[in-house]
């Protein structure tokens, strides 16, 4: 498995396989063709089909520049390695391509290039199941952390550090904003009410009411553009910085063990990440908002004392009960219904805490059998409902609203 830090990207919303990932690609296109006169891009598959929606053009068109580059769309068209296939042409004065590349944007931010088997980084943890970790855990009577810290190095910390910064600021920033959202729906946002409204409840409502308060902050900021935190994605960002901040507010909680539960957190996506997917147009948004929910889950285990055995339940409940998922975003946004899936996943991953915290941890599916069946499950789901808004609620939406709303397909 690679490092956190290619889990943990820090970067502006909405979206990390069609926004980061594309203005990521873009930038290393240029960085090796200065000389180029205009560039030709087209965008394949999931990419095309709601890459207007997701502000694909406008984060590859920043990079490239306006005037020189043109965009072409092909929602029809899926390369054979993913459904966020792009391919970069580098053309001189006469019009002659000198440079091309195909690319596919993978979640996360991440990228892989045409006929490249992985991602070209390091690859730090020996171990890449939760099997065997666990197992490493129970031999050695250390934590999932102590494991990160082995394989990573000290200097995580700081990069770690940096993480959950820009995580508490986007909750804070969240809660501060008010208006509608960009985009044809008219959304607005409805994290500063849900906390103002929590604050009039008694103390189980009024925690609830702020872990939905929390969760729609940065959920809200990523579908604006804002900064934020891949975890795993920037379309389920708001689930694991919800809790945590949730638990440092109320639990009083230090800032080590905060970052110690968020390597834990950490460590349960890029299982995920390495086993199967994380983005939403291979598997779905059970590889989104699902794994974002088994991270958290189990981040809040561990900082209620959980045994590593007990951490791990609480991780396989947490992506079990997200199954399935389909990623079908209204208009190709990152608004309806990922915002509220969000706010939805923080209390599953709650309750996947409070039920792990009852047991003694012994369970019959492990998370990298879960793990598998949502590789499966994801595969044999139709492209329709695989983030090209095609199906799903998009479909629903489209027939109900007529062309005026439709998917912002280019």
């Amino acid at each position: 498995m690679y490092s956190l830090r290619e889990l943990y990207r820090i970067g502006h919303g909405p979206s990390s396989s069609h926004t980061m990932g594309p203005r990521n690609a873009a930038t290393r296109f240029l960085a090796r063709n200065t000389e180029a006169v205009c560039f030709e891009v087209i965008l394949y598959g999931s990419l095309a089909a709601t890459g207007k929606g997701h502000m694909t053009d406008h984060a590859i068109l920043d990079v490239l520049g306006e005037s020189r580059t043109t965009i072409i769309w092909e929602p029809k068209t899926f390369l054979p390695f993913h459904p966020n296939g792009m391919k970069f042409r580098a053309l001189d004065a006469a019009s002659v391509c000198i440079d091309e590349w195909t690319v596919y944007s993978v979640g996360g931010g991440a990228l892989v290039e045409e006929g490249q088997a992985v991602i070209e980084h390091k690859q730090v943890y020996k171990m890449n199941t939760a099997t065997e970790i666990l197992s490493w855990c129970i031999t050695t009577g250390k934590s999932y952390w102590e494991y990160v810290e082995e394989c990573e190095g000290s200097e995580i910390w700081d990069y770690l550090r940096e993480v959950w910064t820009v995580m508490k600021e986007a909750v804070q920033r969240g809660l501060e904003q008010e208006g509608v959202l960009p985009g044809p729906l008219s959304l607005s946002r409805k994290a500063a009410l849900y906390y103002v409204r929590a604050e009039g409840y008694q103390q189980s409502m009024r925690t609830r009411g702020h872990l939905f308060a929390y969760a729609l902050a940065v959920s809200e900021e990523n579908a604006a553009g804002g900064k934020i935190v891949t975890a795993p994605t920037c379309g389920s960002c708001g689930v694991l910085p919800a809790v945590l901040y949730h638990l440092y507010k109320s639990r009083n909680f230090s800032e080590q063990r905060i970052l110690r539960a968020l390597a834990t957190a950490g460590l349960f996506g890029n299982i995920v990440k390495t086993n199967a997917s994380i983005s939403g147009a291979e598997v779905g948004c059970q590889g989104e908002v699902g794994v974002a929910c088994a991270m958290a889950a189990a981040a809040a285990t561990q900082l209620f004392g959980g045994t590593p055995t007990q951490i791990e339940y609480a991780a396989e409940m947490g992506l079990e009960h997200h199954l399935g998922l389909t990623c079908d975003p209204v208009c190709g946004l990152v608004q309806i219904p990922c915002i509220e899936r969000n706010a939805y996943a923080v209390a599953r991953a709650m309750d996947a805490n409070s039920y792990a915290m009852f047991t003694d941890g012994v369970h019959r599916v492990s998370f990298d059998k879960v793990v598998e069946v949502m590789k499966k499950t994801g595969h044999d789901l139709p492209s329709l409902y695989k983030e090209t808004s095609e199906g799903g609620l998009a479909q629903n939406y489209k027939q109900m609203w007529g062309n005026d709303h439709s998917s912002m397909h280019p």
